[in-house]
C-alpha cells in the first residue's frame, strides 16, 4: 500500500516538474500550477490517506484495500495522461 502511495506522489511530482519546465521555457512563471497541485492533494491524496487509515478497522481486510488500489490506479492514470498531453 505504501508503494502505491509513493508511485502516485511520484507521478504528481513528475507532472509538476514537466509543467514547471514547460512554463520556464515559455518564459511565463505563474502561481496557478502550485494552487492546482494543492487542490489535487486535497482531492486525490487525502482520500487515499483516509482509505489507508480505514483499512485498520476493515473486518474483511480487503474491501477498503480494493477501493484504495482502484483509487491509486485511477489517480496514476490521470497524471500519466496529463504528462503525456504536455509533450
Amino acid at each position: 500500500m505504501e508503494v502505491a502511495f509513493w508511485v502516485v506522489l511520484g507521478a504528481m511530482a513528475v507532472n509538476f516538474l514537466a509543467e514547471l519546465f514547460k512554463s520556464l521555457t515559455r518564459g511565463r512563471l505563474s502561481y496557478e500550477p502550485v494552487l492546482g497541485y494543492l487542490r489535487d492533494i486535497i482531492h486525490y491524496i487525502v482520500p487515499l490517506l483516509v482509505l489507508a487509515v480505514l483499512t485498520t478497522i476493515d473486518n474483511t481486510g480487503w474491501i477498503v484495500l480494493v477501493g484504495y488500489y482502484i483509487g491509486a490506479v485511477a489517480v496514476l492514470f490521470k497524471y500519466l495522461r496529463d504528462i503525456r498531453s504536455k509533450f
